[in-house]
Parts: C-alpha cells; structure tokens; sequence
C-alpha cells in the first residue's frame, strides 16, 4: 500500500492529528520470526498487491495456519519498508502463507488469491502503483508451478476479465519478514484497515469480478488421504515419484502400438484410435508417467481423425521439438515433459484463441472421467474440467 497517501488522507480526513507510522527503520531480517514451528505445515508464497490485505484475506481460509507480511522478488538483502516502497530494491509486497496440506490444497490457495487481486494488472494493484506492488507467485517446488499454471490458463479461459491475466509466475528465492507493525495489521488497527481498503477500490473491483462467485467452499479443496484404486493418493498425482521405466519394462507395460508411438515416434491411423471422437468430460495424462498433459475442456473436433486440442494443461507440460522426419517439411513434435514420450505434433490451423491445433496420438495419452480424477491422483485439476468444444 502507499502509506504516505494512505496516512495524509486519513489525516486529512478522520482529523488525526499527528499519527505517524513507527518503526520504519527497523530492518526486516530474514529470520522467519513469525513463521509457525509446526513443521507439518507447508510454505506458499504470493503477492496480490497491499499485503496487509492479502494477509488478512489469507487468514480467513481453512487450513492457513499463519500468514506473514514481507518482501519477495527482489535483489536486496534484509530490506526495510522505505527501502521496498521506493521501488529500487526489486522487492514486491507479498505474503508467505503457512498451511495444513490435511486441509486445503495449493489450488485451493490460488482459488482464494484469485479472490483477494487484480491478477490483470502487472503495475501495482488498485491505488498503490509501482512494481513494488506487482501481484506474484513465487512457486517453491514443480507441483506448485504447475498448479499455478494450470490455474491461472483456466481463469483466463474463463472470460471473467477484460484483460488477459499476466501475473508474475517465478521460483522463489528469498522472503523477508516485515516490521512487526506490519504483521496482522487489520486486527491492530481495524479502523484504518477498513477505511485504506475501502478507499483502495480493492474489494469493489473483486466483487463487481466475481460477484456470487466471490465466496465459495473450500471444503472442495480438502484433499482426500485414502488410497486410490490403482496405489496413488486420491487427489494429488506425485511427478516426483515418476521414475521411467526400462525399455524391457516397457515393452511389457505397454501395447503394441502404445510402444511404437511413444518409444519409436510412430503415428497411429486416423478415425481409428481410442479418443479422436471422445466427447466426455476429463483428463488427458501421459500413457508412460500419468503426467497430466490435456483437459476436455480444450479439445475440439478438428476432422483430421486424431484427438485436437487448442493448449496443453500448462505450458511446461510438453515440450517441443524440430522434426525433420516428414518428408517435405519441418514439424514441430510435441513431447511430454516427464516421460519424454512422443506424443503428437502442433500446427498453426487451429480455432481460437490460441490458433493452435495440437495432434496428439490417443496412443500416448490414457482418458480419465471427471467423475474419477480424484481418486486416480488428479483433484487438482476437476474444477478446470469442463466438456470438449467440439
């Protein structure tokens, strides 16, 4: 937030005479003080602009143990409020949110940030201008970015914004506490907190966005703890527990044509394989690893005879590469990330919006229904699911 702004309006309007912040020499050290001792708990970091509002709004969510103002993204070591505020230490306001992974997925963090920003606007957020208060997430591991990904492609797809969606999606590197008067401010000084974000058109904005929408369960984003029907852990499915199988192992794992297409990069017969014409909502994962790569949601009906989709479920989950095995041109093929196997190709004549058509093999892919996703480790994901568009 503009402190400065913030205080000579309150000053001027609510008649405080003399009030002036504290503290604002004190360095914020990197020393987590404020962080939980529970070391159950996992580590989030975001930033949605005024962290004083993004703290509070954090800790209203199940499962969020603690969340802590501080200072993320920049080069500066140990930095100060006045030091952050004047934008020269590369430093955003941002949150680090400790919670219970018993009780409330990452995704379901992102649906609350969602709640609580303008990830529209890359400047700062509401009144408080300046890459100082550019919104972020700053992922810890692979899952979280991924997650991340996923979750901020389907918002966009939504069509809630007017704007494309274009927050800041980066390792984390470091985080420093702010000043102890920063911490928990809304409940400190509740007065002040109500009349800043009042006056900030923060809240305006997110229920003129969202509207119904703004509140929902997040007892849906419990996750589920019970083994699944194929040894995986219901709602979650664990990439770093992948580990490729020797081409022995999958000679005998996979079909005939599974091999081919995914070792050998053979191309299976159109209008002849299991999902060209599948118009059931769900999940596409990478037949080898069960890395999710494609949603329903994405797909359409392109008449070529293979599955089409329009995007990836992120855009770390494939990668691409030249291919020069087609006689008269060059191809760009299209691999999955984790397991490597060939999976298709992409090709510049798709719809809208991404004018993309992504030609997958169904012999590189395994469908999960929507109805399943949860049990067979892809939770993560149901919200996003929706039926094909063609």
């Amino acid at each position: 937030m503009n402190h400065k702004i913030f205080y000579f309006v309150l000053v001027l309007s609510l008649g405080f005479i003399g009030f002036k912040a504290i503290g604002l020499n004190n360095v914020a050290l990197q020393d987590p003080q404020y962080a939980p001792s529970d070391p159950s708990l996992k580590v989030a970091t975001f930033a949605g602009g005024c962290f004083w509002c993004v703290e509070a709004g954090f800790e209203q969510i199940p499962g969020v143990a603690e969340a802590v103002s501080g200072y993320s993204g920049g080069i500066e070591k140990n930095p100060n409020y006045q030091q952050v505020a004047s934008g020269a230490t590369g430093h955003t306001e941002a949150v680090q949110v400790y919670y219970d992974p018993q009780v409330i997925t990452y995704e379901g963090l992102l649906q609350a940030l969602w709640r609580m920003m303008d990830p529209t606007d890359v400047d700062g957020q509401f009144v408080d201008r300046g890459k100082q208060y550019r919104p972020a997430i700053f992922f810890h591991n692979a899952e979280q970015k991924l997650s991340a990904e996923a979750s901020i492609q389907a918002l966009q797809n939504s069509g809630r914004y007017d704007k494309p969606v274009a927050l800041e999606v980066s390792q984390f590197e470091s985080f420093y506490d702010a000043e102890e008067y920063h911490q928990d401010y809304y409940k400190k000084n509740p007065i002040r907190y109500k009349y800043y974000t009042f006056n900030s058109g923060r809240y305006q904005f997110i229920d003129k966005v969202w509207g119904e929408d703004r509140e929902i369960d997040y007892a849906q984003y419990r996750p589920k703890t019970s083994e699944a029907a194929d040894g995986g852990q219901h709602g979650r499915f664990d990439q770093q527990a992948f580990k490729k199988p020797s081409d022995e192992q999958l000679r005998k794992q996979l079909t005939s044509i599974q091999y081919k297409v995914t070792q050998q990069d053979a191309t299976e017969p159109s209008f002849n394989n299991k999902y060209w014409d599948e118009k059931r909502a769900g999940i596409y994962v990478d037949v080898v690893s069960g890395e999710p790569l494609f949603l329903s949601t994405d797909k359409y009906k392109s008449g070529t005879g293979w599955p089409s989709f329009v995007r990836p479920i992120s855009s770390n989950a494939v990668v691409e590469k030249e291919d020069r095995s087609w006689y008269g041109g060059v191809r760009t093929e299209i691999r999955s990330a984790l397991a490597d196997s060939h999976s298709g190709h992409v090709f510049k004549d798709g719809p809208k919006p991404t004018g993309l058509r992504y030609c997958m093999n169904s012999a590189a892919l395994r469908f999960i229904l929507k109805a399943d996703m949860d049990k067979a480790g892809y939770g993560q994901y149901v919200d996003l699911v929706k039926k094909p568009i063609s």
